[in-house]
């Protein structure tokens, strides 16, 4: 199947050509007849699998007909498609994709979010755009100050539903909902089908055609997965050995905190590896340049937190490694989703220390498959292969779904030794104003 298949306009055609794409993605094969259709979509896609031409397409498809462009509106130029998305650089991501697509087309499009100055987002508000993309904090801060009307958004799109639910920005959506006319367009994407997924779709969407294009939190089967066991100790010098004795030239590194991303940033220089890391402690403007110089390849590593990563979109991105591997399962299938998209092949590393066994027991159940194990010589850890039944007890308490009343007290896990550190309950920030930081 072409895209010449799927109902798009010659413009449309000529700008999607010109980046360098002949075939649709199975989700673009399905969701873009969809959307032209004018009903609602729920949709279940992983990253990678090019979801946000799924919907951008479309989307200037429809702003685009004549019959739409030329009603009767109010004085200026109204917001006519509102796109969210959970972090900065997925929001900048997205509407790239809006400039890129819509080339030939008369459509203005911008985008808004946090850490950077909100008064030229004000001025270009002022001008006039008729597609508006935005994380939810950015946006509410707008409408609180009058200077974003969203009164005549005809189509609303929810991108990575599940991550902005994780990070708290429930009641953000909810008061956004709340400034948008009830006659719209909702189209709903996510990478998981939480309950809270359903009760969100439930609540918004009318009658939806419903598409999913990988099942229910699989891994990307262009993929190759393995374990490297090692003490956790060594796994700077691990990494460091990896990149060396591989060639590695462009590698993507999962750290579960802030902190351990500063600092294996600092110690990958001291081996004479050039590193930045993204994180939601750092400026826009650092998290922008990390990514830019990543990008153009003058960047080996690039160490990141899993929300300063969403919205991370490389061609071609080789290795994926998880410095330490998440203690939320879900959030494992988001990392590696950064490799092998849209049908290019990727690797995806695990530094896997003992006191992750646990972590590593509930990824496993979670894609339904055992993943390669490899030894790599010299870094053999000096921990038994089984863990002391102290331990075991210890990690068995730690995963998800073990009986209540069973868990180490907050107390007891602080003074664990090398005790992974737990996300808050619900696994997503504790209020919207947290998830803003991000």
């Amino acid at each position: 199947m072409s895209f010449s298949t799927l109902g798009l306009s010659e413009t449309l055609l000529r700008a999607v050509t010109e980046h360098g794409y002949t075939q649709p993605t199975p989700v673009q094969t399905q969701a873009i007849p969809a959307v032209l259709a004018g009903g609602d979509l729920l949709a279940g896609a992983q990253t990678g699998t090019g979801k946000t031409a799924g919907f951008v397409l479309p989307i200037l498809q429809l702003l685009s007909t004549p019959a739409v462009a030329k009603s009767p509106r109010a004085s200026g130029r109204p917001i006519r498609a509102l796109i969210l998305t959970p972090t900065r650089e997925l929001a900048a991501q997205v509407e790239q994709s809006v400039r890129t697509y819509g080339k030939y087309s008369k459509l203005s499009s911008t985008v808004v979010f946090g850490g950077v100055g909100i008064h030229p987002q004000i001025s270009h508000l002022k001008r006039g755009v008729d597609i508006l993309v935005a994380t939810p904090g950015r946006l509410l801060d707008l409408a609180g100050q009058r200077a974003v009307n969203l009164s005549q958004v005809e189509i609303l799109v929810l991108d990575e539903a599940d991550r902005m639910l994780d990070m708290g920005f429930i009641r953000d959506i909810r008061r956004i909902l709340a400034l948008l006319p009830r006659q719209r367009q909702n189209l709903l994407f996510s990478a998981t089908f939480s309950d809270e997924i359903k009760a969100l779709a439930d609540g918004l969407l009318n009658s939806p055609a419903m598409i999913e294009v990988a099942r229910r939190n699989s891994t990307v089967e262009m993929i190759q997965q393995k374990v490297l066991p090692v003490d956790h100790a060594r796994k700077r010098e691990l990494l460091a050995h990896l990149i060396r004795t591989r060639d590695w030239t462009q590698v993507l590194v999962f750290t579960r905190t802030k902190h351990g991303a500063n600092k294996l940033t600092e110690q990958l220089g001291h081996d004479g590896i050039a590193a930045l890391a993204i994180h939601g402690n750092k400026s826009q403007a650092a998290r922008t340049h990390a990514l830019a110089e990543f990008k153009r390849g003058r960047l080996t590593v690039l160490v990141a937190t899993d929300i300063a990563a969403r919205g991370i979109d490389i061609d071609q991105l080789p290795q994926v490694v998880n410095y330490d591997l998440p203690n939320v399962p879900e959030d494992y299938v988001h990392r590696i989703g950064r490799t092998g998209r849209a049908g290019a092949t990727g690797e995806a590393v695990s530094l896997v220390s003992v006191d992750e066994r646990a972590f590593l027991r509930g990824i496993e159940r979670l894609i339904k498959q055992t993943i390669p194990q490899e030894h790599v010589p010299g870094f053999a850890p000096r921990a038994a292969a089984s863990m002391q039944p102290a331990t075991r007890d210890a990690a068995r308490r730690a995963q998800p779904g073990a009986p209540a009343g069973r868990r180490p007290s907050a107390a007891g896990a602080r003074h664990q030794v090398g005790a992974p550190r737990a996300r808050p309950a619900g696994r997503g920030r504790p209020s919207s104003q947290a998830g803003r930081a991000a």
